[in-house]
Parts: structure tokens; sequence; C-alpha cells
């Protein structure tokens, strides 16, 4: 059965020659004999199918990283290249708008968002993360009846199917949705059946429900309505269990899909609701794995139902056991085939790729590579030896796999380098880590997990992977703390990447090449129209490139550098504001954008650094497109700085100073000199005093003068500084030269300040107060947000008021004695008491929320306590009449908490200080058991602890404490029996006790 299989490994290669028709006997005993092909003819004859014989344009594929469409991380389907069309975005005069039948043959990936094969790989028979989808397609062209005749005649007679191993499933339609059945197209499918005579009285066309029958990408997109036709080539007849898609012969013949056809008739509303169609548009795509529609037959003549020994998987192993001294490479965990697969990698589409920086991509690779050398112990560059493998394989009908294969090569090997090396002390760190724990059901730690992967590049799924397959889990809850903590972290000092550090010996290389410092003018050079801060448009050439240790002429997609501009728009970080965020274009790529990921000053040059999305040189012309958004977010919050400081000022005194500040688009803070903590008052007053500004709309000055004028201004606020001469003048309702002409302290604000401002204050609409503290003695900080967010804080603050009045009142009015009720209440409160310390609000009214929850935290504890003690002392009661002259106290008491059952023996303890006591109070909605002992400090025999742990590892649990005093929880459905082994074990050992101090006594 191997024979063909081995055999067919120069067919992938023979990609020329006039259209084949595949033909098989259609009878039955051969049906089961598919014919010997390759994927390169698969695909070919599809294409030629249509482009030849239906007159359908051929689109190439597209790069599978999406451009444009932030909703991807990879082009996922062969429909992603035409959702304009779908949609009906798509501009009229474009190439795209007079598509009419297209044919295509789509590279795809999915290891991300809706569709992930990613975590399926190598634990199943034929998931892969890439694959190409064949499709053909209509807009506004033929519809329902030529489409399946097309798929039918193409399956039928030039793939050579058998029509008796094809079934269909067509749209049952949805009642809930108002949609009837397809019946049109299970009109059609039966009737192409009967014309081929191969179908009879029991039709294999079957009902589908919506969930399998329809495909969308979002909550309210265009609707697929999709039937699919299925093969299966074992032995057997076709029967309703087949059309479960189940991979067990359990049950019969193992369906294959083959086609999945869809009309996109249906818009969905965001209630489910369809709306009618404007225009027609038919899709049909066959899937398929790096092995193609090729597997289906492999899988027969291998009598198997994997893909992997392909055609396309055969002529890389071919490569990989040349390569690998192990000469056998794992198809999938925990087992081992003679011809097999290498890990699942990108290679095939890498050549569409920035560098694998992003997540996912370097997670594969990773994957890759580690899988390489600790499973298969492949040699160093083993992987990358396969791209000219794949490249010849697939390179020519996607040729720019072999004018990327260097570069991919290079990419893979800048990897596995970069891995290895953290690679071997991350596991020899797993490896220690697991020789350390006791206990091999013990969970692994998650600080260790969260070091390997924040220290040493592993993606957790990887850790999880490692540690999966020596039988351990992590500690998840303890691992998504570490992770929230760090996103926490993250948001309060920014998650950029590390700057590239321009040093003297470049900068002096930048002026030695005669290179000018960079025109900033345009950054201050915006206006307001209407209402709108119009930004102005920004063209510069690059002049200079920095790669991090030096000057170079031209980078290569993906790699990190420090572009150097003529003239600039973005404001680099300085004087306290973040830096401008945006991205550039070039002029002949404008599809193609470079993210800014900071901008930076370095002696008179502005840096912008970007991770290069294309090849970029010196020379080049440049768009600067600036985050309009972001950058007046910074300016609202640089000129309420501003306000900030004059009304702390004006509040506080004079002799308040600033001691520095930090503003970015969220949030502004502002550190000062001052003794002690604000009151609340005080909040409110510097609040009120900002906001006067604001609501007056006063203007904003701005103007560069000489910096010995500038210190001659009353008033002038200025921090520990060297500022440049000239400086700019920032003042807020009086101009700057009326300033500079009267000597008189107009109490205003004013400052020398090289930020961008708003150019009236309204625009700033509130500001809150949210966070003051002192950082060190003398100094304070507060932390503020405006317009927006204020708003939401200054709302927020009043919920929470408005739930503390109303627990406030519900606690004044009950005097309940029921402890549920009490213990609701107190529940209540440090719920509440969370909320306000962690929901942003005016902090004056946090302290004040703060005062009145701990009043009412104190209120709620004292309650519980008193009422937990009426309930101990009745059930003390109880047990003392009923155990009267006992000096050993074991009983049951009803009680809903250890706190109630652990008071009630301490008052029997105080009753009976001579005595053993122990009380079960068994939970009969759970059957859990509460326990809890006490016994008298001299008795040396039984220690409350031992008693305690006895008990309740008896009762399946565990208990802890002291020699004195110890409580545990079990479960048990016979409370009584629980009792009364409890009292046996403690009686054994107490009267074990009294004969040897009778013997004690008489030797004596």
């Amino acid at each position: 059965m191997l024979g063909p299989l081995h055999r067919s490994l120069g067919a992938t290669r023979r990609l020329s020659g006039p259209p084949v028709r595949f033909r098989v006997r259609s009878t039955r005993a051969r049906s089961a004999c598919p014919p010997e092909v390759g994927a390169a003819r698969v695909r070919k004859t599809f294409l030629d199918f249509f482009q030849h014989q239906h007159q359908h344009r051929l689109v190439l594929s597209s790069p599978v990283r999406p451009r444009g469409d932030p909703s991807l991380l990879f082009v996922n389907a062969g429909m992603n290249q035409f959702k304009p069309l779908l949609l009906g975005t798509v501009d009229p005069r474009s190439d795209m708008a007079s598509y009419r039948r297209v044919v295509n043959s789509q590279k795809c990936v999915r290891a991300g968002g809706k569709h992930n094969d990613l975590e399926d790989v190598g634990k199943d028979v034929y998931h892969h993360t890439f694959f190409e989808m064949l499709g053909n397609w209509s807009f506004g062209d033929y519809f329902k009846e030529e489409a399946c005749a097309m798929a039918w005649s193409l399956l039928t007679q030039h793939y050579g199917i058998p029509a008796d191993r094809l079934y269909v499933s067509y749209f049952a339609g949805d009642p809930r949705s108002g949609l009837a059945a397809d019946e049109e197209t299970r009109q059609i499918w039966l009737e192409l059946g009967r014309t081929s005579g191969r179908w009879g009285t029991r039709a294999p066309v079957v009902p589908a429900r919506r969930s399998t029958t329809t495909t969308w990408a979002g909550e309210t997109p265009p609707c697929w309505s999709t039937h699919t036709v299925r093969t299966w080539w074992r032995s057997g007849t076709w029967s309703s269990c087949s059309t479960t898609g189940r991979r067990s012969s359990s049950c019969g013949p193992c369906p294959v899909r083959a086609w999945t056809r869809g009309w996109d008739w249906r818009d969905w509303s965001a209630s489910f609701k369809a709306k009618s169609p404007t225009t027609r548009r038919t899709s049909s795509s066959r899937c398929w794995t790096p092995s193609s529609r090729e597997a289906a037959w492999r899988r027969t003549a291998a009598g198997r139902s994997w893909t992997w020994p392909t055609g396309w998987w055969l002529t890389t192993c071919a490569r990989w056991r040349s390569a690998s001294p192990t000469g056998s490479i794992l198809a999938c965990r925990g087992r081992s085939e003679s011809c097999t697969n290498p890990p699942d990698q990108p290679i095939p589409v890498s050549g569409d790729f920035l560098l694998p920086v992003r997540l996912v991509l370097r997670k594969i690779l990773r994957r890759a590579v580690r899988f390489c050398v600790e499973v298969l112990r492949a040699p160093p560059g083993t992987l990358a030896s396969l791209v000219p493998t794949v490249a010849h394989t697939l390179g020519q009908v996607y040729p720019e796999l072999h004018r990327e294969a260097d570069r991919v090569m290079d990419v893979i090997n800048q990897n596995e380098d970069h891995f290895l090396s953290s690679l071997q002390q991350g596991s020899n760190l797993i490896g220690r880590t697991l020789r350390m724990m006791q206990d091999t059901h013990q969970l692994f730690p998650a600080a260790v997990a969260w070091s390997l992967h924040r220290d040493l590049g592993f993606p957790l799924d990887l850790v999880d992977l490692m540690l999966e397959e020596r039988g351990v889990l992590v500690d998840r809850q303890q691992l998504d703390l570490l992770m929230a903590q760090n996103h926490k972290a993250a948001a309060e000092h920014g998650d950029a990447p590390p700057r590239l550090e321009m040093g003297v010996v470049t900068l002096a290389e930048l002026q030695r090449l005669g290179v000018a410092h960079t025109d900033q003018r345009l950054k201050y050079h915006y206006r307001l129209e209407q209402k709108r801060y119009v930004f102005p448009a920004c063209r510069a050439a690059v002049v200079a490139l920095f790669d991090g240790q030096r000057l170079v002429s031209h980078v290569e997609e993906g790699q990190r550098c420090g572009v150097i501009l003529d003239r600039t728009s973005f404001y680099a970080e300085q004087g306290g504001q973040a830096a401008d965020r945006g991205y550039l274009v070039r002029d002949d790529l404008q599809e193609v954008p470079f993210s800014v990921e900071a901008v930076f000053r370095a002696g008179g040059y502005v840096i912008h650094q970007v991770t290069a999305a294309h090849a970029l040189r010196t020379g080049d012309g440049v768009h600067l497109h600036l985050d309009q958004a972001h950058r007046l977010a910074c300016m609202v919050n640089h000129t309420a700085t501003h306000l900030l400081n004059l009304a702390l000022r004006k509040v506080l005194g004079p002799s308040v100073q600033q001691r520095g500040s930090h503003l970015s688009a969220g949030r502004l803070r502002l550190d000062f000199s001052f003794k002690g903590s604000l009151s609340r008052g005080q909040l409110q007053q510097v609040e009120d005093c900002v906001n006067q500004v604001v609501l007056a709309n006063q203007p904003v000055y701005v103007q560069e003068v000489a910096l010995q004028s500038a210190m001659s201004i009353a008033g002038l606020r200025t921090v520990d500084e060297v500022y440049p001469d000239p400086v700019r003048v920032v003042s807020v309702s009086v101009p700057v030269s009326e300033l500079l002409e009267d000597p008189a302290d107009r109490r205003t604000s004013v400052e020398l300040c090289c930020g961008t401002h708003l150019l009236r204050t309204a625009a700033i609409h509130d500001l809150v107060i949210v966070s003051e503290k002192q950082l060190v003695r003398g100094i304070s900080r507060v932390v503020a947000v405006t317009g927006r967010d204020a708003t939401q804080a200054r709302e927020a603050g009043q919920s929470l008021l408005q739930e503390v009045d109303s627990l406030s009142a519900r606690m004044t009015s009950s005097a309940s004695s029921c402890l549920d009720s009490a213990q609701s209440l107190a529940k209540e409160v440090g719920v509440l008491s969370d909320a306000v310390d962690n929901t942003p609000i005016p902090h004056w009214q946090r302290a004040e929320l703060q005062a009145r929850l701990k009043t009412l935290q104190r209120s709620s504890n004292t309650a519980v306590r008193k009422i937990q003690n009426r309930q101990a002392a009745v059930q003390a009661q109880s047990v003392l009449d009923k155990n009267e002259h006992k000096d050993l106290l074991v009983d049951s008491v009803e009680a809903e908490s250890l706190s109630v059952v652990m008071k009630t023996v301490n008052q029997l303890s105080w009753a009976r200080p001579q005595s053993h006591v122990m009380l079960l109070a068994h939970q009969r909605h759970s059957g859990k058991v509460l326990c809890a002992c006490q016994v008298p400090k001299d008795s040396a025999a039984l220690s409350a602890s031992a008693w305690a742990e006895a008990v309740c590892r008896q009762l399946g649990g565990e208990g802890r404490g002291s020699a004195v005093v110890a409580r545990g929880t079990g479960s048990s459905d016979d409370i009584a029996q629980a009792v009364r082994w409890a009292e046996q074990f403690a009686r054994r050992i107490l009267d074990g006790r009294r004969p040897q101090e009778q013997e004690v006594t008489s030797a004596s």
C-alpha cells in the first residue's frame, strides 16, 4: 500500500502540461482506490478548470500578513482579500471593483483569533497551521445552479471522485431567525445526482443546522449559507452516522470534506435577524492542508486516516532525514511513524512576514526550535535548511518564496540562535524545579513559569507544553495573578519597547557627515478652526538611520531602528510630556505604515524609533501621520498641569514649589513641596480653582523670548532645569508681551515650557484629582484626570456615595439577630470598601467614603460578634446540660460558621477549665463538618492539635492549631458516628495516661 505513496513524490514537481482528467472506474469495488496525484496537480486542475473552461479571472494569493485590516492577524481564508467587495466598501476606481468571476489559491495561516489550529498541531493527524484554500467566486454573476454544476463536474469528471462516494449537506433553516430551509439548493443537488445516474432513491443530500452551514467572522457581517460535499474512501455504504465527520471507523465510512460552497445571501443585524441581500455572491472553496486534497487520495493509498504521508510532506521529510541524525520524525506526541513529518512551522509563509517579532510567529518558531533540538536531536540550522525544499515545492505558484528564501533562512537562524542561548538554561530551570517538588501531583510554581517567560523569552504556551510532556501542570490561578500584576505595572509605567540609545560617538559621526539638526517647528504649528484643532501635514526626508549600534544606509523589513528626518511634526518626549504617537509611510509605498514606537531627542536630533515594515533607506521621502487624538489629549493634560500648579500655590501658599511632573494622554501627575497631606477641603478648593479657569475658557499664549527677559517676569514658575536661550513662555489669560512690560505679579499661570498646549482652556472640560499621597517627607504627589475621564470619575463617585448611603441606612434600621444577615452586611461593607479604594473617583470623596466605611465595618463586625456570642452561649449551655459531670465533652452543635463553634468551645472551657472539649457542627446542605477543640493547658497526653488532626483526617479533611486550641474541617453523612469516633480517640489516650500516673505514685 505504501508503494504508490513513495512513487508519487515526483508528482509535486510536474507543474506544467495540459489540464489533466483523473479517470477512475465507477464500480463500487474500485471506487475506494483514488488516482495517484500530487498537490500541484490538484491545484493546477482546479485553477485551469475555472480559468479556461468557465472564464474566471485568476487572482494571485494575497500575503498572509493582511495589510490595512486590523481585524486579522493572519489571512485565514480565501475570502479575506475580497472583503471590500463583500462588505460593499470597495473603491469603484480600483481593479477589484471590476471582479465578476474569480478563481484563486490563497495561502492561509490559522494560528490566532477565531480560527486557531495552533494548539491542535501535533495532537491529531490532520491539523496544520498553514494550508491553501482553493476558491472560485462570483460577484453578481452566476448563482446556485451554475455553481453547483461546476462543482459537480470538477469533482466527478476532472478529479474522478465516484458520485456514489459523495454526499451533500444543505441549510436546514432556522426558525429563530425566520429563515426557511434552502430547498432550492437541495433540488439542484438531487437533480445533478439523478442525471449522473449514480444516486438512487436514497440520495445522500442531508439537512444541517445553521451552526454548521453558516459562516461569519464578526457580530454583524455578511453571512454565508454554506453546503458541504464530503467523500469517503473506506469500504461501506453511506449512512446517517457518516455525516458526523468522525475520524473513527466504528460506524462505517470515514468522510473527508471535499468541497464547501457558500451563498452570501444575508446580512445579519445585531439581533440575528436576516436582511435581504443587495447583490448575489457565491463562493466555493476547498480547504487543504500542506498536503492538499492529495491527502484524500494518499490516505486511501496508504490505508491511513492522516494527512502527513503526502507529497508535500514526504518531500520535506526526505530533506529532513538527510539532515537529522535521528532518521525519523515524530508525527504527533507519543506516537512514532516510519515516514513522518517535521514539526509544524511557518516556513512556507514567512516570505510575507515582518521578521517574526510578533508574538504568534515567535511562539510557532520557538516551538519548532525546541522540538528540533530537544526531541529530534537535530543540529542547529536544520530547521532553516528546509526552506529551499519548501521554496522548490511551492515556489512556482508562490514565487515570493524564491525571492525571500535567503531572508527567511536568516530569520529562522537568527531566532534559533537567540532562543537556543536560553533554551538550555530554561530546560535546566524546569528540571531543577521539578526535582525540588516533593509531590509529582503538585502544581508547577507560577513564579518559575513567569520567570521563564519574562526573563528567558519562553512563550507561556511552550512552558505549558514542556510541563505537559512531564505530566505536570502549572499553577494557572497564580500565573494569571502574576500576569495581571504585570499588565497593571505596564499600564502605570508604559509598555514602550526599549529605547535605542544614541551615544556621543554616533552624534559626532552625524556632525562629521554634516547632518543638520532636525527642524521641529511644525509640532507647534496647529490652529483652532470651528472648535476643532487642525494639525499640519508633514513631508520629510530620511537623513540618517541608526540600528542601535551605528549609522547605516538602509534597514530591512522587521529591523528596529532610529529614523532621523530633516523635519518632523512629532513631539519628542521631554519636559514631562509623553512623546507623540503615529506612523510614517514611504512616498512610494503609501499602503505600508511604519509605526512610530518612540520619539526622543539626542543632541538636537529627533529620533523616530520604528520597526521597519518594509525596507527603508537614507534619502527616502516619507509622510508623517500624527495620532491627533493622542496629541490633543496630551495638550489638554499639559495645560491642565499648569493650571493645577497655579491652584496649589493659591490654596496652599506661595512656598509650594513644583518638584516634577509627567503627563500622558490618560492622566497627569504633579509632584510638589508640601509638609503633610492635603485635607479634603483643600483638595476640593484646588479642583475648584482649576475648573473656574476652564469654565472661563481663557486663552493660552505662547511666545519665545530671551531667557534673561523671561526670568524677569513676576510670578514665573520654573523648575530646577537648564533652559535653552531663547526659551518658550506659556501664559494663561495674559499675553506674554504684557507680562514682559508690566513688572507686577498678575497672579496667573506663567511657566517656561517646551511642551504643546491648548489654545483655549475650555477643551479641558473638567479636572478631578484621583490620588494624593506623600512620596517622602516634604514631597507630595497628586494624580489627576481630565475631560471624559474626569466626568466618569465624578459619576463613579456619586454612584459609590449612593451605595454607601443605602448600606448605612440598612445597617441602622436592621437590628436583626440573624447571623447570616449580619455577616452579609459585613461582607457588603468589605466589597464596597474595595470598590472605593480601587475605582477612580475624586480623592476628597474617596477619603470621605473610606472614613464612613471604616465606621460601618466596625459596627458590622461588632454586630456579628454579638450574635455569635449569643449563639455560642446558648449552644454551650445546651452541651453542659447534656454532659453535667463529664470531664470529656464531645458533642455536636448547630452552627453555620467555624467562628461560632470556636466561641462555644471557649465558653465551655471557661465553665469547665479541666475538661477536654471538642464540638462538631454538621452542615446539612453540603455535608461539611466543622471541628473545634480545646484542652487544659497542663494536658500532656492529649494536645488539641493532635486531636483535631486525627478527627479531621478521619473525616477526609485536615486540622491544625496549637497544643491548647485547634480547629479544622472534614465531611461526613453521619455526624453521630463522627462524634463517637472523636470521643473514643480521646478516651483511649486519656485512659492510657491514668495507669501510668498510678504506677509512678506507687513507686514513689
